[in-house]
């Protein structure tokens, strides 16, 4: 390690790290896209503004494109069950915290549960909801989602809060037991490896993966307020990640010279 390192702070005296996620999986990057929108959803929905409102609808649809692309669910059910059978195998181990090993047992029994209660079908109810769809045809147009375009969408964004609220109660209730599911399955995945210190010489890391190795995420940790960020690419069986150098919006960035240091968890 060289004095030009990017260290760093110790865990005791400073914020936790900046992260940066990197899937190396499909299946990893329909669960990190599906988070991102329905905490998008999240955000907006409790706000009463017509333009939180649309956002809202915004978040909703992209999920449900995403969700119309392959069989998701069945996915989601697939990796709970396999979670399910890795953690019951943990309930005969004496050093594990047992109502901890319950809990999450509990909640993946109920995710799996609901997630079956809404059936194969679940996604038929939004697809065949004309306000929805004509809302959708039109949101690939750039600002085709105007009032002119849709005058529907625009008195309907004009009723009470409440009105609107029980509405887009009603959609995402189809798809919601689903994204609860992603949420825990990806915080059990987090959750899973700790991170390890590792440094980028002059700024560029290279691992290569064991065969055996069931990697599906990189979570890379930098300092707050560092002006560096990393580019990630990889596969199952590689990755190679640059530090880049940020400056302003107007400048391109550049990979740096130094040596960086970094928190790395390969989950």
């Amino acid at each position: 390690m060289t004095s030009t390192a990017e260290a760093l702070p110790t865990p005791s005296a400073a914020p936790a790290p900046v992260l940066y996620e990197q899937p190396l999986a499909e299946r990893m990057r329909t669960f990190l896209r599906l988070e991102a929108l329905y905490q998008q959803f999240m955000f907006h929905v409790g706000e009463p503004s017509p333009w939180s409102t649309r956002a809202v609808v915004a978040s909703l649809l992209d999920m449900v494109t995403i969700l119309n692309r392959g069989d998701v669910r069945n996915d989601v059910l697939k990796e709970l069950d396999r979670q399910l059978f890795v953690f019951d195998r943990y309930q005969n181990v004496p050093s594990v915290d047992d109502s901890r090993l319950k809990s999450v047992l509990r909640n993946l029994r109920q995710l799996r549960d609901e997630l079956m209660a809404v059936g194969s079908q679940y996604l038929h109810p939004l697809r065949e909801n004309e306000f929805l769809s004509a809302i959708r045809h039109r949101s690939g147009i750039p600002g085709g989602a105007c009032e002119f375009d849709l005058p529907e969408y625009s008195h309907w964004l004009r009723r009470p809060y409440a009105d609107r609220v029980a509405d887009i109660e009603r959609w995402v209730s189809t798809v919601r037991p689903l994204c609860n599911s992603v949420a825990e399955l990806l915080w059990l995945v987090r959750e899973s490896t700790p991170p390890t210190q590792q440094v980028a010489v002059n700024g560029a890391f290279h691992h290569v993966l064991s065969k055996e190795s069931a990697t599906g995420l990189l979570r890379v940790g930098l300092p707050p307020g560092s002006a560096l960020y990393p580019e990630i690419s990889g596969s199952h069986h590689r990755f190679t990640m640059r530090f880049m150098q940020w400056s302003d919006t107007q400048s391109r960035p550049v990979q740096t010279t130094r040596d960086v240091r970094f928190q790395l968890t390969m989950c």
